[in-house]
């Protein structure tokens, strides 16, 4: 579970601070897929950023199971966003000189697994999202929904409790980003792995998909609606 207890932070723009969350307290629980939704300037990225441990609030906490992330130092955060989150970007963030599988397997390299057991696993999680066939091809020679669904395969390689996911399909067409949305909602209802997915977008179709979506406007919480997913 992820309790957020009257989270804010502000950024100094020329001479005056400008309110990206104000006071925003929000709970996730396991098997929730969320949507965060508002206007631009909303606060929407600045709450997934602390949800990571990308960034830290002026004020507030982030508790993941009980634990206090917030006062975490940057070594143990590191730690925290290797094993037990996993994220995927917009702009796909893969490395343009690895392959497809050396890009999913990055994370488990990192945490010291041996390159054949890593392969394993990558090739397995690429096979999952439908990409096996693809697996040495370098980011280059993949379509921008190819390297979504590899971003993906990504962001589970380390099975984390937490998929935090930053406008998946904005740089997808419709047809693209709805693969890639019915993979985030399988992962999302996974009964195999009960995690939580919080996802941030404009996109009104993707945010349907959710089960629970979370609208906010001025660094606030409006509304919070429950919902099956459709």
């Amino acid at each position: 579970m992820i309790e957020l207890r009257q989270l804010s932070k502000g950024y100094r723009v020329g001479g005056h601070v400008v309110q990206a969350l104000d006071e925003v307290s929000l709970d996730f629980n396991p098997g929730e897929f969320v949507s965060v939704v508002g206007p631009s300037g909303s606060g929407k990225s600045t709450l997934l950023h602390i949800l990571g441990a990308l960034d830290s609030p002026d004020s507030g906490s982030v508790l993941f199971n009980g634990r206090d992330i917030t006062a975490l130092n940057e070594r143990d955060k590191a730690e925290l966003r290797l094993h037990f989150i996993g994220f995927v970007f917009q702009f796909f963030n893969l490395l343009p000189t690895m392959s497809a599988w050396e890009n999913v397997a990055l994370p488990m390299l990192l945490g010291g697994t041996s390159l054949r057991a890593a392969k394993a696993d990558a090739v397995q999680l690429l096979d999952r999202v439908e990409l096996a066939n693809r697996a040495e091809h370098r980011p280059a020679e993949l379509s921008g929904g190819e390297m979504q669904r590899v971003a993906l395969a990504r962001a589970l390689i380390m099975d984390p409790a937490l998929i935090l996911a930053d406008e998946p399909t904005g740089n997808l067409d419709s047809k693209t980003g709805s693969h890639v949305m019915s993979l985030l909602s399988d992962i999302a209802t996974d009964v195999s792995c009960i995690r939580i997915v919080v996802m941030v977008t404009h996109n009104p179709e993707a945010a349907g998909i959710t089960n629970r979506i979370v609208h906010m406007h001025d660094g606030r919480v409006g509304d919070d609606s429950h919902a099956s997913a459709t």
